[in-house]
């Protein structure tokens, strides 16, 4: 019970990754503050975690009104009596985003940036002055390895606004004793429908893998990285981004099949390791 009574405040909570992470703390003690703008979702989470005798509450939220996320903070102070852990983790992809080929330049940025960045700075400036009340208190930020990659155009511009911030909270929240720290994930299989999405393919498989362990990553392993960044056991960790991606960023794909040939011989192997 390494979170006991301590109270998580997650958006996005209630599929995917936020799912994860709200199981993962609620199984470790926590009481967890459910946020979505789909709150139909989010109960449905909660009474999973009921059921396993958890505590967990939902609420509705659009991040990125500020209005809207102070009322949801009141809500979840009078529910709970204090905030320990944020996870800003609600964002909108470009599968999500619902925008529509007419769409302006400023409104296709506006959606983007909304969510994933408004979204993140109202959570954190709203919740600092409850997080500093409480010791070993933590935000931690979901951003994006789409940071690295061009094609992912608005959608890694706000990541990338993401760590920035994190980077800049570290800083200013500092001096109340609360660190701030955010993940970058990989390919993460939410659905089998993302999946099939991003294979690209009918067969069920993958034209390039997405990751050097050939296989997609976890809301439970990105869970158990923000219990990780959450907990003592990163005492000394702030505005710093964790890359969670099975080895995805260090990849350079078009040697893979020069590689398939050559063998670890690059590196380190050598015909003394051929019988292992």
């Amino acid at each position: 019970m390494k979170f006991k009574n301590k109270v998580l405040l997650v958006t996005g909570g209630n599929f995917g990754i936020g799912r994860g992470i709200a199981h993962k703390f609620a199984a470790e003690g926590t009481h967890v503050a459910i946020v979505a703008r789909n709150e139909n979702r989010s109960k449905e989470v909660v009474t999973e975690l009921v059921e396993q005798g958890l505590s967990a509450k939902s609420f509705q939220a659009d991040v990125s009104n500020e209005d809207s996320v102070i009322n949801m903070i009141d809500e979840v102070l009078e529910n709970f009596g204090q905030i320990d852990i944020l996870v800003n983790n609600a964002g909108v992809g470009s599968s999500r985003s619902k925008i529509d080929r007419k769409d302006k330049p400023g409104k296709r940025w506006e959606i983007f940036r909304g969510t994933n960045l408004d979204g993140t700075y109202f959570l954190s400036a709203h919740s600092l002055p409850h997080l500093s009340k409480q010791n070993n208190s933590t935000i931690i930020n979901i951003s994006s390895t789409a940071t690295f990659h061009g094609n992912w155009g608005l959608y890694g511009a706000a990541k990338a606004g993401v760590e920035g911030m994190t980077r800049s909270f570290a800083a200013e929240a500092a001096p109340y004793g609360v660190r701030v720290n955010a993940i970058s994930p990989g390919w993460i299989e939410t659905s089998s429908e993302q999946t099939a999405v991003a294979q690209g393919n009918s067969d069920g498989q993958w034209d390039m893998p997405p990751s050097l362990l050939n296989r997609m990553g976890t809301p439970e392993e990105i869970a158990n990285t923000a219990a990780f960044l959450a907990s003592s056991e990163s005492s000394f960790i702030t505005g710093q981004t964790l890359i969670v991606d099975g080895g995805l960023m260090i990849m350079d794909y078009p040697s893979i099949s020069s590689l398939e040939v050559v063998g670890h011989r690059v590196f380190s192997h050598s015909d003394r390791y051929e019988t292992l």
